[in-house]
């Protein structure tokens, strides 16, 4: 398959030949179904394929909806947090607020699913600017949000296996292209490349791997060390 492309909306011709046929024949791997459904979600031009991918979460636990005012109810309960409260704490509670935000932006059924695991699986430092949130999906894939500050990048990797990386929010850039919000890059272990975060806003991705990243350098080597 010929990697480092944009997904386009001929969605199934750009997925590996393993998970294109399993999608069709409904036994996707919960996360690349996730991939699938998230960007039928954001593309609205490439409904015509959603018969074909419809249904592929179906059998996967759908997390009760959450309340159209939760964050402006969150808002309230900061606002309403006394002034003798130290400022640190404000500030936690205003850095919660923004990343709820940021939550309940993204597109069905991602939204749910992440918040859904919110309460369970926080944010971890992923690297200077980098925070990423692991989904349990309970498939084979590794399913995670990832998301990067203003300029900040991924370090330097390839990859074990076959690697989607959708963007959901904002945008980033690699040694093959630019990516926007519904874009989505395809690579695998011929591709070398540094996703770095465009500078006017904050990024966020959903990446989807069958098996983990390589990375150069001094990270590699530590890698290899420590497995």
């Amino acid at each position: 398959m010929k990697v480092g492309r944009r997904m386009t909306p001929d969605i199934l011709n750009r997925l590996e030949k393993n998970d294109r046929d399993a999608l069709m024949a409904g036994r996707a791997d919960p996360g690349v179904a996730l991939l699938v459904d998230t960007m039928v979600a954001m593309k609205p031009d490439i409904g015509a394929q959603a018969d074909i991918v419809s249904g592929a979460l179906l059998e996967m636990e759908v997390p009760a909806s959450i309340a159209a005012d939760a964050l402006e109810t969150v808002m309230a309960r900061i606002d309403a947090l006394p002034e003798s409260r130290p400022a640190a704490q404000r500030k936690a509670a205003s850095s919660a607020v923004s990343a709820l935000d940021e939550i309940i932006r993204l597109p069905d059924p991602l939204r749910e699913i992440v918040l859904e695991q919110t309460g369970s699986r926080d944010w971890k430092f992923a690297g200077p600017g980098i925070r990423s949130m692991d989904l349990d999906l309970g498939g084979d894939t590794h399913v995670q949000i990832i998301r990067l500050q203003p300029g900040q990048g991924v370090p330097l990797h390839t990859h074990g296996g076959s690697e989607y990386t959708l963007c959901l929010q904002g945008g980033f850039s690699d040694e093959r292209g630019s990516y926007g919000p519904g874009e989505l890059s395809v690579a695998d272990s011929d591709v070398m490349h540094r996703p770095v975060a465009d500078e006017d806003g904050v990024c966020l991705v959903l990446a989807v791997t069958d098996a983990g990243l390589k990375f150069t350098g001094v990270l590699g080597v530590l890698q290899r060390i420590f497995g």
